[in-house]
């Protein structure tokens, strides 16, 4: 008879020790209402150049194309490819650049799903978001072909 009680009790108390009371900001438990993505978002960056116009390629990952992809994907996982990018090119850092990368951040695998490469040009004009997302993250003229 102590079997048969003792078998649920402990049921019920591996339950209830894994189901956390509060599941908050840094408990380690993974919020269930959305996908988690982790780094690294970005595999890998290639400069191309075709005369006097340059252009950084920037590969994102399985994770980050999804994270991208996600409109509930927070700023805090935009800091943290941009952080990646930088790591990999930080001469990449001037005005304008970021914006492109946030406006293909944004956009990118919505507007174009699993393209190649996410290209950042250093001169191109540094714009509006407005104008960012008008001209699909190639403000001052057409995607660069090179």
């Amino acid at each position: 008879m102590k079997a048969l009680v003792a078998a649920p009790a402990a049921v019920l108390v591996g339950v209830l020790c894994a189901v956390p009371a509060e599941a908050g900001p840094g408990s380690g438990v993974i919020d269930p209402s959305g996908p988690a993505y982790s780094p690294p978002f970005v595999d890998h960056t290639q400069w191309a150049y075709s005369g006097r116009l340059s252009s950084l390629r920037i590969y994102p990952t399985p994770s980050g194309r999804a994270a991208a992809r996600d409109p509930g994907s927070s700023a805090a996982a935009a800091d943290k490819a941009w952080a990646e990018v930088l790591g990999l090119a930080p001469d990449v850092d001037t005005p304008g650049m970021r914006a492109q990368f946030d406006c293909h951040w944004r956009l990118a695998e919505v507007a174009e799903p699993g393209k190649l490469s996410w290209n950042l040009e250093p001169w191109r004009p540094v714009v509006d978001d407005t104008e960012m997302f008008a001209s699909r993250c190639n403000p001052g003229g057409a995607e660069e072909q090179f």
